[in-house]
Parts: structure tokens; C-alpha cells; sequence
């Protein structure tokens, strides 16, 4: 695949070959009705001295199959994910399972995945894998695998990507980025969980003697130093955070003080940023408890697999963002209601900020001789009745100290708020003693002072230098919240916590308000996507009957659609080489070898004269005519009448026609029952918010100005929110204000990392709204490209200045070779160039005038670009 590494690691190719020990038979699963037998080989392999035990699976069938790695969490063995193994087989896959170093009857030391002994028994157990007739090759030596496991396990996954090149795509859940961000988050050493990580592993003399040491020198001092953080470091993923290029779905828990958010986040960008595809799942429970969603989380492995591995591209492997919200407890079972949310990029922690005001006069505080009694956050290890998911039902479960906390409250909210991501808050700190540690939370406050502290969450805090006073910037655990009509915010600043080592010494702290509590809303109701439609909808249409018969027909294929490319599942749109003559002419063209790319979240303007070839190009685009040459793919898959993925697509070509005696709603709502989908589908709430037609919807749409017609036409190509939105000319007809008002539906729809496409002739509006452009004349592809570029390629130059430039030096500047003219301005000279005229010698004759230049810009309308390259093309 073109997302795996070329390099590979020299230990790997030195690599003698795994040696068999012993076999344990072979087992086969009693074959059901439906299900078929799985064979299951268990074998002791000597690596390097360790004995190392896994068990292979396989279902009946000759064909070779890719290839899974189950990795256990820590403490556990292989025979923790036998049942996944046995699924993954019966759906096609060879799946190997091992017990890690130190774990099951495997032996050696724990080494908390070091590269060069845990993980370098992953490269060897693919090594073997290679070998198996059940296994599929990319090349000798390199099977088709993927990688998948939780906590321990998800780790190991990550870090076989990073340092194995066969590795093809990885489903790690609820684990750890940077180990030792996780177990020394701002310095401060978490010593409750740390101590559950030494015992469930059987005790310190398990694990490698430099680990046992640097556990037992942290534990006792309470102070994380600068060996023991590097060693972490060099055990985690993020160590070869570059090196990690394949499809990575990542699953982290919401109630997890192990291993919070933030690990999943910093992971989700490294990998993006190197170019390869990552979906994120928020699951509603976590190491702390609550539920695991076990089910649907290896159902959504299984597709990831499916659509990574088996390059099965019809494969639905969710939405690029979920997060699962509790909505309470089910009738009479006391059993949590979860709901999932999804949008179609993921929102990171940050985004969309709100701030709230906190008010609150400067506190003093005790930190207490020996930091008892310690405040209560989580619970780590009693979390398995779902202790910390009791937060999502607004039962709080901590308790703070009198006289050990300073708080700062807002006011009541006046709406729902929902939080999704990591509160941010400026607080000026000040100790008795040098070093200060605090312990943040935001709580949630009702209207009885009943308070709730979210997935019972909290976030240390190391202060160096307090003794002087600090102003410290305090980023809190991300959450996702709903924070309800009438409740409050409660910032606690704590000088304990259970989980955590807190100086012994007694000191005093002071704490005030620096800045108000900054919370994002990114996934807030009106910014929710759900997952993407799955049905043929592609054309707004003239009444519901004309619906329901481009529904019907759009089911026929005439003939079967070329193969998909993988390589651009996450490109909306790709046109190569299109071409489309005139009805009953040979050699006269509408399009002529037409070639561009678009790029997710981008605003594409199509430019060009009238006859320039724009709709036709849109209409190929949607599948309503057929190209004579060429190809068009959206994200991916060829574009025909009636393919699916044209589901992804939704357009607004000619205008809609309404009932004029139904309300805008019922309008909609028509059309999308004729369709035959379901209801939730349309997603109406999401599109009207985008379109902001408000109040009118209420009203008939006979009553409707020109311009809110449009926007309901808007509405309508946007039902079902799909992933490319195609707009021919949508400003027809409107006036200036609501000319403004549909560029900032374009702006709002694209946003979310949706794709846009506007045909218009109105050159401002389009340099204004659109991010990148598409010019067309005669048919062909004049010039594509960002806005900047194109409207920057002119011969006038702002030159900005220090200061005001005199008339005198503008003259001067005018008579320079090369020069065509002069002319000052507020910020200094606009200075057009004759065709001798470089942008390099104005500088250089600038400062040589000692002309005080502080910048030099190309300064050219759109309008001024277009006429240029429509003339040059003529």
C-alpha cells in the first residue's frame, strides 16, 4: 500500500527465524449452522531467548487472507481476546494472538513494550506469519496485516507500526501515546495507578530491572526525574511518531484517568500529519469503568480490516469522528443508555471556544503536612462497577477538603451548553514554599449546589518558582459534557488528590483569576453530523413526484462502474482527462481534456465565460450525461448514473421547484419522504441551521423573497448532509445583502471539512467565499489553484512602508527602469511593472532610494486575473 513505510529496520532483516517449541494440537470451534469452524494452532515460539506462547487461528478455505495481530492488555494474556480472534477468523482473516513478555505462560521481563524486546517480538511473530500458507503476501517476507488491541495491547500496535514497515493498519483502543505524559502528566507522578500497573504484573521483580529501579526511586521521592521520563519516552509511540503512516482507527475511553483523551489526540494528529487516514472513537467507558462498547467497537475493527486490508472499499468503517453520550438508564434495568454522535472530521480539543466568565476573589489554601487527607477525583481499579460513568448521570462521587481548595464559580447558564474537549484557564499562582502542585477540576453545579465532576476527571499541576508568583495556564482533562439550562461551572484548584504524589511539606498557596474559563463547542447540537447517507440522492428536484422518480431509477446501472482507487478514498473529487463533444459534431467540444483535483474542506470556485464548458462539467460530475473521454471520481469510485457513491453528493443546479401553498419545511420534508429513507437520515435540523432561513420556515413559500427561495433550495441539496456539495450559479436573482448571506452558507456548509463546488459569474463574491479556483474557457483548463495564487500573479506590486512615502519619491520610484507607474497610498506605493519590470530589482532600486520598505504583495483583483487568463487563452 502507499501509506506503509519503505525503510525497515536492520534488526528485522538480521532476524533469525522463529523457532517452534512445542505444539499444543489443534482445536476446532464446534461448527454452528451458520458460522464456520475455526481452527485454532497453539505454539511456543523461541525469540531470542523467550519463550513466547500464541495460538493461530484460521477458518475453513484454501485462499490466502490477511493477516491480525491481537494484542492483551496489561496483566492479562492472549487468552483475553481468544473471542475476537475467533470472529476475525470466521470473517476472513488469520489472526495470530500472543501472550507478551512476562504475561500468560510466556516468559522473560516486562518491559513495558521495549523496542528491543516486545516489540521486536511482533516483527519476528510477523516474520512467522510471512510463512503461513493461510496468509496472504504483499511480496516475500511481507504479509497483508493489521494490528489491533486495548490499553497494552493498543500501544503495541502502535508501536509496531512505527517500527515495522509490513505493518498495513493498526485499531489500537484505550492507550497510551506518550507513557510518560500519561504516568507524569505537568511533572506530577500519578502513584495510585502506577502502583496497580507494578502489582497486576505480579510484583516490581517482574519487570526489567531498570524499570523496577526507576519505579521504586519515583515512588519513594514522589518527584518524576529526567531518567525515568525518558525512559518512557523511548518505550512510547510518540518515540517514532513519523514512522507511523498506515490507516489508524483509534478508540479512547472517557472515563479513563489512565490514559485520557488527550493520548488519543496527540496520536490522532501525528498520524494525520503524516498523511495517512485516522478515524477517532470517544467510547463511553475507559480503564476507570463504565461500559466498553465491546461489541461495537470490534464490529467497527472488523470493517476498518475490512476496508484496509481486504481493500473491500464498500466496507462502512463509520464516521471520522464518534463520541458515545449517555442519555440515562434504561426502563426498570438500571442498565446506562448510550447514544453516539458523529461528525465528519474530528474536532480535536480545541475549537469553537466559548468563554465564561468565573468570578471569585483571590483564595489562600493549605497544602497539609504529609498531603493528608487527600482530595477524591477517580478511583483507579475500583472503576469496574462504572463508578466514574455515574458523573455522565449527574452523581458525583468526589469530595475536596475545606481549607484545601480555592473555587471560582460562573453564572447560572441561560442555555444547554455542550462541552467537547479541554477547558482552558489563566490562573496566577503563588506558594510558601518554591515548587507549588495543584490539582484542577471543573465541576458541574445544579440548581441545588448539587455538584458533578465529569468522568471524575482531574488534571495535576507542577508550578517551579511559586514562591514569586507565576502566572500558570491551565489546560483541563477533555471531556465531552452537557452542561444544562440553569447549572454552573465551579473551577476547583486543590492542593491533594488520591491518585497523585503531593509535596509532604505544608505550605500555603494563593490563587486568583487571571482570565475567564474558555470551554469548546465543537461538537455542540447545531455543529453535530451523523453518519453519513448511504442511498442514491444526488439532485434537488421539481416536487416530490419528480423525486420519487429519480429515486427509482436512479437504482439502474446500464454497466458495471470501474474498480475504485484506494489511494483516493479521501479525495472528494478527481476529474482526469474529460472530454465531451457537441450533439451530432465529431470534433467540436463542450469540455476538452479537463484535469483537477479537490481537496477536502476546500470552497472551489468554476470559473469561465458563458460557453466555457462549466455545466456540463457539472452535469458529468452528478452523472446526468456521460463523458465522451476521461474519467471523474469521487472519493474514489468512477462517477455513472446510478452509483452509489453519488449518495456522498448532493447538487443545486437549476433551482427547485416548490409547493407554493406548503411552508418551506413542509417542502422538504415532502421531498425526503419521497425518497423512500428514513426520516433521521435527512438530518433537517443540521442543514436548516447551515442554510438560516430561521422563522420562514413556518411560512408559505409563495410568501418567499427570491433569496430565501435559493437558501431553501440550499436546504434542499443539503439534506443529508452530503460529503460534496455541488452549487450552479446560487446567487441568481438575489441582491447584495442576501448575496452576503448565501457566501456564508458556502463558508459555514465547508467548514465542518465538507467540500464545496460554486459556479457563479460574480468574480467578488467568489474571490470572497471560495478557497481555491477552477478557470475554464473554450473547454479546457485554463489555470487551477488557491485564490492567492491566481489573483497573485500580476504585474502591480503593494509595496508597504514605515512610513507615509512622499510625492517626490513616488515620482522618483515612477521614472525607475522597468517601472510603469507609482502611485502612493495609506500604506505606501502601488507600483505597477511594464514587462521589463522585476518585483527583485524594484526592492533592490527601493532601498537603494532608502525607500523604509516593509513589505512587498502582489495587489490584483479576481476580476483583473480573469480577464487576464481568459485573454491569454483566447
Amino acid at each position: 500500500m502507499d501509506l506503509r513505510r519503505l525503510r525497515r529496520p536492520r534488526w528485522i532483516a538480521a532476524a533469525a527465524s522463529v523457532v517452534v517449541l512445542a505444539a499444543a494440537g489443534t482445536w476446532t470451534a464446534a461448527a454452528s449452522d451458520d458460522p464456520p469452524p475455526v481452527h485454532r494452532d497453539d505454539q511456543i515460539m523461541a525469540i531470542d531467548g523467550v519463550r513466547i506462547d500464541t495460538s493461530f487461528f484460521t477458518a475453513n478455505g484454501t485462499e490466502r487472507r490477511p493477516a491480525v495481530l491481537l494484542g492483551h492488555g496489561f496483566g492479562g494474556s492472549k487468552n483475553d481476546v481468544r473471542q475476537q480472534a475467533q470472529d476475525l477468523a470466521r470473517d476472513g482473516y488469520a489472526v495470530l494472538t500472543w501472550s507478551a513478555r512476562g504475561f500468560g505462560r510466556s516468559t522473560g521481563k516486562v518491559g513495558l513494550n521495549d523496542p528491543d524486546a516486545e516489540v521486536k517480538d511482533v516483527s519476528r511473530l510477523i516474520d512467522w506469519l510471512a510463512k503461513q500458507p493461510q496468509v496472504r503476501l504483499d511480496k516475500p517476507g511481507d504479509p497483508r496485516v493489521g494490528v489491533a488491541g486495548a490499553s497494552y495491547g493498543g500501544a503495541i500496535s502502535l508501536l509496531a507500526a512505527g517500527h515495522d514497515d509490513r505493518v498495513d493498519a493498526i485499531a489500537p483502543s484505550i492507550t497510551y501515546w506518550n507513557l510518560s505524559d500519561a504516568l507524569f502528566p505537568n511533572g506530577v507522578f500519578k502513584k495510585l495507578w502506577a502502583g496497580i500497573f507494578v502489582n497486576s504484573a505480579g510484583g516490581c521483580d517482574k519487570f526489567e530491572p531498570q524499570i523496577c529501579a526507576m519505579y521504586q526511586r519515583v515512588a519513594q521521592s514522589g518527584v518524576p526525574d529526567a531518567q525515568a521520563e525518558k525512559m518512557l519516552e523511548e518505550r512510547s509511540p510518540s518515540a517514532v511518531a513519523k514512522d507511523i503512516k498506515v490507516p489508524t482507527l483509534l478508540f479512547q475511553g472517557q472515563t479513563d484517568s489512565l490514559f485520557p483523551l488527550n493520548q488519543a489526540d496527540q496520536a490522532a494528529k501525528a498520524i494525520r500529519a503524516n498523511g495517512a487516514p485516522v478515524d477517532v472513537d470517544w467510547i463511553a467507558g475507559g480503564h476507570d469503568g463504565g461500559d466498553l462498547e465491546t461489541s461495537r467497537v470490534q464490529s467497527r475493527v472488523t470493517h476498518w480490516f475490512d476496508r484496509y486490508l481486504k481493500d473491500d472499499k464498500s466496507a462502512d468503517t463509520g464516521p471520522a469522528f464518534r463520541v458515545t453520550r449517555t442519555l440515562g438508564t434504561g426502563t426498570g434495568d438500571g442498565e446506562t443508555r448510550l447514544a453516539g454522535v458523529t461528525a465528519d472530521t474530528y474536532p480535536g480539543l480545541e475549537g469553537d471556544d466559548r468563554r465564561i466568565a468565573l468570578t471569585g476573589r483571590e483564595q489562600d489554601f493549605a497544602n497539609p503536612a504529609g498531603a493528608a487527607p487527600p482530595a477524591v477525583s477517580a478511583l483507579p481499579g475500583l472503576g469496574g462497577g462504572g463508578l466514574s460513568q455515574l458523573s455522565s448521570l449527574g452523581v458525583g462521587v468526589s469530595l475536596d477538603f475545606p481549607g484545601q481548595y480555592a473555587a471560582f464559580e460562573s453564572a447560572p447558564a441561560r442555555d444547554d451548553l455542550q462541552i467537547t474537549g479541554s477547558p482552558t484557564v489563566t490562573v496566577h499562582v503563588k506558594s510558601t514554599s518554591d515548587d507549588a502542585v495543584l490539582f484542577a477540576k471543573v465541576y458541574d453545579v445544579d440548581a441545588n449546589g448539587r455538584q458533578t465532576l465529569p468522568s471524575q476527571l482531574v488534571e495535576p499541576i507542577r508550578v517551579e518558582g511559586a514562591k514569586a508568583g507565576k502566572d500558570v495556564t491551565i489546560t483541563l482533562p477533555a471531556i465531552d459534557h452537557e452542561i444544562e439550562d440553569g447549572h454552573r461551572l465551579r473551577l476547583v484548584l486543590a492542593s491533594t488528590d488520591l491518585g497523585y504524589a503531593s509535596p509532604t511539606a505544608p505550605a500555603t498557596y494563593t490563587v486568583s483569576l487571571k482570565s475567564d474559563l474558555s470551554v469548546p463547542t465543537a461538537l455542540s447540537e447545531k455543529n453535530t453530523q451523523a453518519p453519513l447517507p448511504a442511498w442514491v440522492w444526488w439532485l434537488p428536484l421539481a416536487g416530490a413526484v419528480l423525486a420519487l422518480i429519480l429515486v427509482v431509477t436512479g437504482r439502474r446501472r446500464t454497466t458495471a462502474p470501474a474498480a475504485p482507487e484506494p489511494e483516493l478514498a479521501e479525495v472528494p473529487l478527481q476529474i482526469t482527462d474529460l472530454s465531451k463533444r457537441y450533439a451530432k459534431s465529431a470534433d467540436r467540444y463542450a469540455v476538452r481534456d479537463l484535469s483537477f483535483r479537490v481537496e477536502k474542506g476546500q470552497v472551489l470556485g468554476l470559473l469561465g465565460p458563458n460557453g466555457a464548458g462549466k455545466t456540463t462539467t457539472l452535469r458529468m460530475l452528478m452523472g446526468l450525461i456521460k463523458p465522451d473521454g476521461g474519467e471523474i471520481r469521487v472519493f474514489g469510485h468512477a462517477i455513472a448514473p446510478g452509483a452509489p457513491v453519488l449518495s456522498r453528493v448532493g447538487a443545486f443546479v437549476e433551482g427547485a421547484g416548490f409547493l407554493p401553498h406548503l411552508s418551506g419545511r413542509e417542502n422538504l420534508e415532502l421531498y425526503w419522504r419521497a425518497t423512500g429513507r428514513p426520516s433521521e437520515d435527512a438530518h433537517m435540523e443540521e442543514a436548516l441551521e447551515i442554510a438560516g432561513l430561521g422563522d420562514a420556515l413556518a411560512r408559505a413559500v409563495r410568501t418567499y423573497s427570491q433569496g430565501m427561495r435559493q437558501r431553501l433550495a440550499i436546504a434542499q441539496a443539503m439534506l443529508g448532509l452530503p460529503d460534496l456539495l455541488i452549487l450552479d450559479e446560487p446567487t441568481n436573482g438575489l441582491d447584495p445583502p442576501q448575496i452576503r448571506e448565501m457566501r456564508e452558507v458556502m463558508i459555514r456548509y465547508a467548514a465542518a471539512g465538507r467540500t464545496v463546488i460554486v459556479s457563479s459569474h460574480l468574480l467578488s463574491e467568489v474571490e470572497q467565499s471560495c478557497t481555491h479556483l477552477v478557470v475554464m474557457d473554450h473547454g479546457k483548463l485554463v489555470q487551477a489553484g488557491p485564490v492567492a495564487e491566481i489573483v497573485g500573479s500580476g504585474d502591480t506590486l503593494l509595496v508597504g512602508t514605515a512610513v507615509p512615502v512622499e510625492e517626490p519619491v513616488a515620482e522618483k520610484v515612477a521614472a525607475l527602469p522597468g517601472v510603469a507607474s507609482a502611485i502612493t497610498t495609506d500604506d505606501g506605493l502601488l507600483v505597477r511593472l511594464d514587462a521589463d519590470g522585476s518585483a527583485a530589482h524594484l526592492v533592490a532600486e527601493l532601498v537603494r532610494l532608502e525607500v523604509p520598505v516593509e513589505s512587498v504583495g502582489p495587489h490584483r483583483r479576481l476580476e483583473d486575473a480573469f480577464l487576464t487568463l481568459i485573454g491569454d487563452s483566447a
